[in-house]
Protein backbone atom coordinates (compact mmCIF):
# COMPACT_ATOMS: atom_id res chain seq x y z
CA UNK A 1 0.00 0.00 0.00
CA UNK A 2 1.13 3.33 -0.88
CA UNK A 3 0.89 6.91 0.61
CA UNK A 4 -2.81 7.78 -1.51
CA UNK A 5 -4.77 5.93 0.61
CA UNK A 6 -8.19 7.37 0.92
CA UNK A 7 -6.94 10.21 -1.37
CA UNK A 8 -9.69 10.68 -4.36
CA UNK A 9 -6.93 11.68 -7.38
CA UNK A 10 -9.10 12.33 -10.90
CA UNK A 11 -7.52 11.68 -14.28
CA UNK A 12 -8.18 14.06 -16.99
CA UNK A 13 -7.53 12.00 -19.72
CA UNK A 14 -9.34 9.01 -21.56
CA UNK A 15 -5.84 7.63 -22.34
CA UNK A 16 -4.57 4.73 -20.57
CA UNK A 17 -6.77 5.54 -18.00
CA UNK A 18 -7.37 2.44 -16.89
CA UNK A 19 -3.32 1.52 -16.72
CA UNK A 20 -3.37 4.76 -14.59
CA UNK A 21 -6.37 3.85 -12.56
CA UNK A 22 -4.83 0.76 -11.85
CA UNK A 23 -1.47 1.90 -10.42
CA UNK A 24 -3.76 4.58 -8.25
CA UNK A 25 -5.81 1.84 -6.41
CA UNK A 26 -2.15 -0.13 -5.95
CA UNK A 27 -1.23 2.79 -3.62
CA UNK A 28 -4.16 2.80 -1.92
CA UNK A 29 -6.05 5.73 -4.18
CA UNK A 30 -9.17 6.18 -5.58
CA UNK A 31 -8.92 7.18 -8.90
CA UNK A 32 -12.03 9.27 -10.40
CA UNK A 33 -11.96 9.10 -13.96
CA UNK A 34 -12.93 12.54 -15.78
CA UNK A 35 -11.71 12.76 -19.08
CA UNK A 36 -12.27 16.34 -20.32
CA UNK A 37 -9.89 15.39 -23.87
CA UNK A 38 -9.62 13.30 -26.27
CA UNK A 39 -7.00 12.75 -29.37
CA UNK A 40 -8.98 11.64 -32.60
CA UNK A 41 -6.73 11.14 -35.91
CA UNK A 42 -8.04 12.77 -39.02
CA UNK A 43 -9.65 10.84 -41.39
CA UNK A 44 -6.75 9.74 -44.38
CA UNK A 45 -9.32 11.38 -47.21
CA UNK A 46 -8.47 14.66 -44.99
CA UNK A 47 -4.87 14.34 -45.08
CA UNK A 48 -4.35 12.47 -48.60
CA UNK A 49 -4.16 15.85 -50.92
CA UNK A 50 -1.56 17.14 -48.80
CA UNK A 51 0.61 14.27 -48.44
CA UNK A 52 0.73 14.02 -52.25
CA UNK A 53 1.40 17.42 -52.45
CA UNK A 54 4.75 17.04 -50.28
CA UNK A 55 5.76 14.30 -52.00
CA UNK A 56 5.52 15.51 -55.52
CA UNK A 57 7.14 18.90 -54.59
CA UNK A 58 9.54 17.86 -51.90
CA UNK A 59 10.37 20.48 -49.07
CA UNK A 60 13.39 21.48 -47.16
CA UNK A 61 12.45 21.33 -43.57
CA UNK A 62 10.04 18.68 -42.64
CA UNK A 63 8.82 19.94 -38.49
CA UNK A 64 7.65 17.32 -36.44
CA UNK A 65 5.91 18.42 -33.10
CA UNK A 66 4.67 15.25 -31.45
CA UNK A 67 5.03 11.72 -31.69
CA UNK A 68 1.34 10.74 -32.28
CA UNK A 69 0.97 13.04 -34.76
CA UNK A 70 4.10 11.30 -36.64
CA UNK A 71 2.87 8.16 -36.21
CA UNK A 72 -0.24 9.28 -38.03
CA UNK A 73 1.41 10.57 -40.62
CA UNK A 74 3.22 7.69 -41.67
CA UNK A 75 0.27 5.62 -41.13
CA UNK A 76 -1.58 7.80 -43.68
CA UNK A 77 1.15 7.74 -46.41
CA UNK A 78 1.06 3.43 -45.89
CA UNK A 79 -2.62 3.61 -46.74
CA UNK A 80 -2.74 5.74 -49.33
CA UNK A 81 0.45 3.80 -51.39
CA UNK A 82 2.64 6.56 -51.14
CA UNK A 83 4.83 5.18 -47.63
CA UNK A 84 8.43 5.43 -49.35
CA UNK A 85 8.25 8.12 -51.41
CA UNK A 86 7.36 10.13 -48.33
CA UNK A 87 10.43 9.10 -46.30
CA UNK A 88 12.55 9.11 -49.27
CA UNK A 89 11.56 13.15 -49.00
CA UNK A 90 12.24 12.85 -45.45
CA UNK A 91 15.83 11.53 -45.74
CA UNK A 92 16.52 14.27 -48.12
CA UNK A 93 15.31 17.25 -45.98
CA UNK A 94 16.77 18.70 -42.94
CA UNK A 95 14.78 17.71 -40.00
CA UNK A 96 13.15 19.86 -36.64
CA UNK A 97 11.61 17.61 -33.55
CA UNK A 98 9.92 18.76 -30.67
CA UNK A 99 10.65 16.19 -27.95
CA UNK A 100 11.73 12.82 -27.21
CA UNK A 101 8.27 10.51 -28.34
CA UNK A 102 8.64 12.51 -32.40
CA UNK A 103 12.61 11.47 -32.22
CA UNK A 104 12.00 7.97 -31.36
CA UNK A 105 9.06 7.66 -34.11
CA UNK A 106 11.54 9.26 -36.74
CA UNK A 107 14.54 6.81 -35.05
CA UNK A 108 12.34 3.81 -36.04
CA UNK A 109 12.48 5.05 -39.66
CA UNK A 110 16.59 5.32 -39.87
CA UNK A 111 15.85 9.56 -40.15
CA UNK A 112 17.51 11.74 -37.41
CA UNK A 113 17.27 15.53 -36.60
CA UNK A 114 18.94 18.48 -37.47
CA UNK A 115 17.34 20.33 -34.76
CA UNK A 116 16.17 18.86 -31.75
CA UNK A 117 14.67 20.51 -28.49
CA UNK A 118 14.61 18.02 -25.75
CA UNK A 119 12.36 19.68 -23.48
CA UNK A 120 9.39 19.19 -25.31
CA UNK A 121 7.81 22.75 -25.75
CA UNK A 122 7.55 25.11 -28.83
CA UNK A 123 9.67 27.59 -27.31
CA UNK A 124 12.32 25.19 -26.24
CA UNK A 125 12.06 23.89 -30.24
CA UNK A 126 11.94 27.92 -31.30
CA UNK A 127 15.12 28.44 -29.56
CA UNK A 128 16.97 25.52 -31.55
CA UNK A 129 15.80 27.25 -34.52
CA UNK A 130 16.67 30.64 -34.06
CA UNK A 131 19.47 31.71 -35.99
CA UNK A 132 18.98 28.90 -39.02
CA UNK A 133 18.08 30.98 -41.94
CA UNK A 134 14.52 30.11 -42.91
CA UNK A 135 13.87 32.59 -45.74
CA UNK A 136 12.39 30.96 -49.22
CA UNK A 137 13.04 27.82 -47.43
CA UNK A 138 9.54 25.41 -47.81
CA UNK A 139 8.57 24.16 -44.43
CA UNK A 140 6.08 21.10 -43.68
CA UNK A 141 5.01 21.75 -40.51
CA UNK A 142 3.25 19.03 -38.42
CA UNK A 143 1.14 20.62 -35.95
CA UNK A 144 -0.22 19.07 -32.65
CA UNK A 145 -3.99 18.59 -31.97
CA UNK A 146 -5.17 22.57 -32.91
CA UNK A 147 -3.51 25.48 -34.82
CA UNK A 148 -0.78 26.81 -33.47
CA UNK A 149 -0.17 30.67 -34.18
CA UNK A 150 3.47 30.56 -32.24
CA UNK A 151 4.58 28.50 -34.66
CA UNK A 152 2.89 29.21 -37.49
CA UNK A 153 3.53 32.77 -36.94
CA UNK A 154 6.95 32.65 -36.39
CA UNK A 155 7.80 30.67 -39.42
CA UNK A 156 6.15 33.05 -41.45
CA UNK A 157 7.94 36.01 -40.02
CA UNK A 158 11.15 34.36 -41.05
CA UNK A 159 10.60 34.03 -44.35
CA UNK A 160 9.31 30.64 -44.71
CA UNK A 161 6.81 29.26 -47.35
CA UNK A 162 4.79 27.26 -45.02
CA UNK A 163 2.96 23.87 -45.64
CA UNK A 164 0.48 23.09 -42.19
CA UNK A 165 -0.52 19.91 -41.54
CA UNK A 166 -2.87 18.33 -38.87
CA UNK A 167 -3.10 15.16 -38.73
CA UNK A 168 -5.21 14.79 -35.62
CA UNK A 169 -7.61 17.04 -33.51
CA UNK A 170 -8.51 16.96 -29.62
CA UNK A 171 -11.91 17.38 -28.56
CA UNK A 172 -13.99 17.55 -25.22
CA UNK A 173 -16.20 14.63 -25.52
CA UNK A 174 -18.47 15.62 -22.78
CA UNK A 175 -18.38 19.18 -21.93
CA UNK A 176 -20.96 18.26 -18.60
CA UNK A 177 -17.50 16.43 -17.11
CA UNK A 178 -15.25 19.58 -17.72
CA UNK A 179 -18.37 21.15 -15.31
CA UNK A 180 -18.39 18.13 -12.68
CA UNK A 181 -14.72 18.24 -12.57
CA UNK A 182 -14.52 22.14 -11.77
CA UNK A 183 -17.20 21.78 -9.41
CA UNK A 184 -15.45 18.92 -7.55
CA UNK A 185 -12.40 21.24 -7.55
CA UNK A 186 -13.78 23.98 -6.02
CA UNK A 187 -15.82 22.48 -4.03
CA UNK A 188 -12.49 20.30 -2.30
CA UNK A 189 -14.49 16.92 -3.01
CA UNK A 190 -10.86 15.94 -4.73
CA UNK A 191 -7.45 15.72 -3.36
CA UNK A 192 -5.32 15.30 -6.59
CA UNK A 193 -6.25 15.53 -9.95
CA UNK A 194 -3.66 14.31 -12.18
CA UNK A 195 -3.26 16.09 -15.78
CA UNK A 196 -2.13 14.16 -19.29
CA UNK A 197 -2.01 16.65 -21.32
CA UNK A 198 -1.91 20.35 -22.14
CA UNK A 199 -5.25 20.91 -23.91
CA UNK A 200 -6.74 19.52 -20.56
CA UNK A 201 -5.49 22.62 -18.52
CA UNK A 202 -6.69 24.38 -21.11
CA UNK A 203 -10.08 23.11 -21.57
CA UNK A 204 -10.64 23.55 -17.81
CA UNK A 205 -9.34 27.21 -17.18
CA UNK A 206 -11.37 28.39 -20.27
CA UNK A 207 -14.84 26.87 -18.41
CA UNK A 208 -13.73 28.23 -15.11
CA UNK A 209 -13.07 31.95 -17.00
CA UNK A 210 -16.19 31.21 -18.54
CA UNK A 211 -18.07 30.95 -15.54
CA UNK A 212 -15.79 33.69 -13.36
CA UNK A 213 -14.56 30.97 -11.17
CA UNK A 214 -10.98 31.39 -12.35
CA UNK A 215 -10.01 32.88 -8.62
CA UNK A 216 -11.58 30.04 -6.85
CA UNK A 217 -9.70 26.96 -9.21
CA UNK A 218 -6.57 28.50 -9.06
CA UNK A 219 -7.41 29.13 -4.94
CA UNK A 220 -7.99 25.24 -4.77
CA UNK A 221 -4.64 24.30 -6.60
CA UNK A 222 -2.84 26.08 -4.20
CA UNK A 223 -4.61 24.82 -0.81
CA UNK A 224 -6.50 21.80 -1.28
CA UNK A 225 -6.34 19.86 -4.31
CA UNK A 226 -2.93 18.88 -5.92
CA UNK A 227 -2.14 19.10 -9.66
CA UNK A 228 0.00 16.74 -11.09
CA UNK A 229 1.15 16.81 -14.34
CA UNK A 230 2.49 14.15 -16.75
CA UNK A 231 5.43 16.60 -18.05
CA UNK A 232 7.24 20.30 -18.62
CA UNK A 233 4.37 20.80 -21.24
CA UNK A 234 1.40 20.66 -19.32
CA UNK A 235 3.11 21.52 -15.99
CA UNK A 236 4.04 24.67 -17.96
CA UNK A 237 0.25 25.06 -18.89
CA UNK A 238 -0.76 24.99 -14.98
CA UNK A 239 2.28 27.54 -13.72
CA UNK A 240 1.02 29.86 -16.61
CA UNK A 241 -2.41 30.05 -15.55
CA UNK A 242 -1.20 30.96 -11.90
CA UNK A 243 -1.24 27.76 -10.39
CA UNK A 244 2.26 27.06 -8.10
CA UNK A 245 2.00 23.91 -6.75
CA UNK A 246 2.36 21.54 -10.04
CA UNK A 247 3.94 18.12 -9.10
CA UNK A 248 5.68 16.72 -12.14
CA UNK A 249 7.93 13.74 -12.32
CA UNK A 250 11.40 13.53 -13.97
CA UNK A 251 10.35 10.79 -16.03
CA UNK A 252 7.66 12.13 -18.17
CA UNK A 253 5.46 8.86 -17.98
CA UNK A 254 1.99 8.85 -16.91
CA UNK A 255 2.84 5.75 -14.32
CA UNK A 256 6.17 8.17 -12.98
CA UNK A 257 3.42 10.69 -12.71
CA UNK A 258 1.26 8.21 -9.70
CA UNK A 259 4.59 7.30 -8.33
CA UNK A 260 5.38 11.59 -7.55
CA UNK A 261 2.16 12.31 -5.96
CA UNK A 262 2.60 9.16 -4.09
CA UNK A 263 6.01 10.78 -2.79
CA UNK A 264 4.42 13.95 -2.50
CA UNK A 265 1.92 12.70 0.05
CA UNK A 266 4.82 10.73 1.92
Amino acid sequence: MGNLNGKRIAVTGSRKSEEISALIRKKGGEPVIRAIQETIKCPVSELEADLRSFVEKGTDWAVFTTGIGTDALLEAAEKIGIFESFTNVLKEAKIAVRGYKTKAVLKKMGIHPDALDEDGTNDGLLRVLEGISFHNQRVFLQLHGEPVPKLVNWFEKHGAMLHEILPYRTIVPNPETVEQLLDEIIENKLDAVAFTAAPQVKVLFQLAEQKGALEKLIEAFQHNVAAAAVGKVTAGELKERGVQRVIVPELERMGAMIVALDEYYQ
